[in-house]
């Protein structure tokens, strides 16, 4: 695994985490649970039409309904708390880097989800091209902090060693072989987007993608006011912690 401190990173330092998940026995459909990003969902009727699709849908805590901010994020605490506590969401045994796969009849996307470390330098790893606006930031900074919780992911890319005329390795390798086993979860969204999640708990193939992504940068391509807020949170807490 990758060990370095803070001032030793110069790339991505990508950690294993605990996935909080749904227990698909207990919702309708994990494709009514799932909803776009907060900032792309239609209001109000693409809202309406998420909140009814199943009782469960995560956007009732990416976009919770209320008359006051603070009202809005005390209802998302209490949702994450009670959907917690009856087995509507369950943490994962054991820290994992996670697989994902995006697939419809044009596009197939892979990559790789965990808890990105933010160092001193991250600015210079993780490389916005995007202003943000700050009462957004301080909107999903106020929600992370009343949930304790980090509800969406960014998405980032980088360039990878391969040159499209060799097999792959790193962690493109661990991901092309991971996508050919048993996923822990897959579904099918009502846009025609297939979905497939596995879990990569094996040490060696954990520290087969930190030693390559941490010869990487990566350009954000989605989630900007996303991570002026996690850079936001990491500030306002003295490290090491959790916002870290």
């Amino acid at each position: 695994m990758n060990t370095a401190g803070d001032n030793d990173v110069s790339g991505l330092d990508l950690i294993p985490f605990r996935g909080v998940r749904y227990v698909p026995e207990r919702v309708g459909s994990l494709a009514a649970v799932t909803s776009p990003p907060y900032d792309v969902v239609v209001r109000p009727d693409g809202l309406l039409h998420l909140e009814s699709a199943d009782p469960h849908n995560i956007v009732r805590l990416i976009l919770p309904q209320a008359t006051t901010p603070a009202a809005r994020n005390q209802q998302a605490a209490d949702t994450l708390h009670t959907w917690l506590g009856e087995g509507i969401l369950a943490p994962d045994a054991e820290p994992s880097l996670y697989v994902y796969e995006q697939q419809d009849s044009d596009m197939l996307q892979r990559g790789v989800i965990g808890a990105l470390r933010l160092s001193e330098a991250a600015d210079g790893i993780v490389l916005p091209h995007e202003g943000v606006m700050a009462h957004v930031v301080e909107d999903r900074a106020a929600l992370m902090k009343a949930t304790s919780a980090n509800l969406e992911p960014l998405l980032l890319t980088y360039r990878s060693e391969t040159d499209g005329e060799h097999e792959p390795g790193g962690a493109m390798a661990v991901v092309e072989r991971t996508a050919l086993r048993e996923p822990l979860l897959s579904t099918t969204t009502e846009d025609g987007f297939h979905h497939r999640l596995w879990a990569v708990t094996d040490p060696a193939e954990i520290a087969e993608i930190q030693s390559d992504l941490a010869h990487h940068q990566a350009l954000i391509a989605d989630g900007h006011h996303r991570w002026a807020t996690n850079l936001r949170l990491r500030a306002e807490h003295a490290s090491p912690s959790a916002w870290d």
